[in-house]
């Protein structure tokens, strides 16, 4: 049995794939096996994987059910290995990625998740925008919290989606990952992550940052415009919604936490107007509120 599963789900993203699966075919590390989830793609994918099946240590698997978070349980449902590494279909493994994660779980038994420091790849000839904060930029994927290994106690640290893992044990205690959150085709659902960090810290689980286990995370063109950013705020305010549901947090009191914050945003956009970055920061965080109240909105009609 491999000490280690990475794998990648993908869907539609044949243009960054393949650097994604050579990186990890070519780890510093021996006892590891390599699965591909083809998340329903209806482009080249199927055939970027299959012409890497002479290696022995890639799988070719399709999951037919469209979201993130199924493909990522049919991943769990699969591995051979009591760790599973999941890295981002357009991102880049550094080569002693898989060996950094296996000390760190094999180190501590109470260690549920870790993840690494990712830095961002841009676009040929192109440069961040200077509307593009340190915090936005997270949005991306961007994720460093500095050169030593911290053990994470706030969610809102929690390992990006891009670079994360999980002991296999702990991913089956709290019944895999939670099908209504994650990314399904172009929508952009999110929270995933924290909701598991919550759960593993509740539990009594321990969560960790590996500053070694570093990736690269392409930036796609299409990611540096501003409908892009607005876009994925109003679904991260749609998640952030769902997350209160299960956790037994709605009502009335979700109108007044969302008014705040767009509040709250807003003043802070107009205060920060002669910084873009900061000012373009706020304003997101408050459009963002507004896809949160339209969700508390259905969730009420819909009771």
């Amino acid at each position: 049995m491999s000490n280690i599963s990475a794998i990648i789900c993908t869907h539609n993203r044949e243009h960054y794939l393949g650097d994604a699966i050579d990186s990890l075919l070519n780890q510093d590390y021996d006892n590891y096996e390599v699965l591909v989830i083809d998340n329903a793609s209806t482009d080249n994918t199927k055939k970027i994987v299959e012409s890497r099946l002479n290696n022995p240590l890639l799988t070719y698997i399709y999951e037919p059910i469209l979201g993130l978070s199924a493909a990522r349980n049919r991943g769990a449902n699969e591995a051979k290995s009591p760790i599973l590494a999941y890295l981002d279909d357009d991102a880049i493994a550094s080569p002693n990625w898989l060996k950094t994660l296996v000390q760190a779980y094999e180190n501590n038994g109470k260690l549920a998740i870790a993840g690494g420091k990712v830095t961002l790849i841009w676009p040929e000839n192109r440069t961040p925008p200077r509307w593009l904060s340190t915090e936005l930029s997270g949005g991306l994927g961007y994720y460093d919290l500095g050169e030593q290994t911290i053990n994470i106690t706030s969610p809102n640290l929690t390992p990006r989606g891009v670079n994360y893992s999980l002991r296999k044990t702990f991913l089956e205690e709290v019944g895999g990952f939670d099908v209504n959150l994650g990314r399904k085709g172009k929508n952009l659902l999110s929270n995933e992550e924290l909701y598991m960090t919550e759960l593993a810290l509740n539990k009594g689980w321990e969560v960790a940052y590996l500053p070694e286990a570093l990736v690269q995370h392409n930036v796609a063109p299409e990611r540096m415009e501003v409908n892009w950013f607005l876009s994925r705020s109003w679904w991260q305010g749609i998640s952030e919604c769902y997350r209160e549901e299960i956790q037994g947090n709605t009502g009335i009191g979700q109108f007044s936490r969302g008014g705040e914050r767009i509040i709250r945003g807003l003043y802070k956009s107009l205060k920060y107007v002669n910084k873009p970055d900061q000012s373009f920061e706020n304003l997101v965080y408050a459009y963002g509120q507004i896809g949160y109240l339209s969700a508390v909105v259905k969730n009420i009609f819909k009771k």
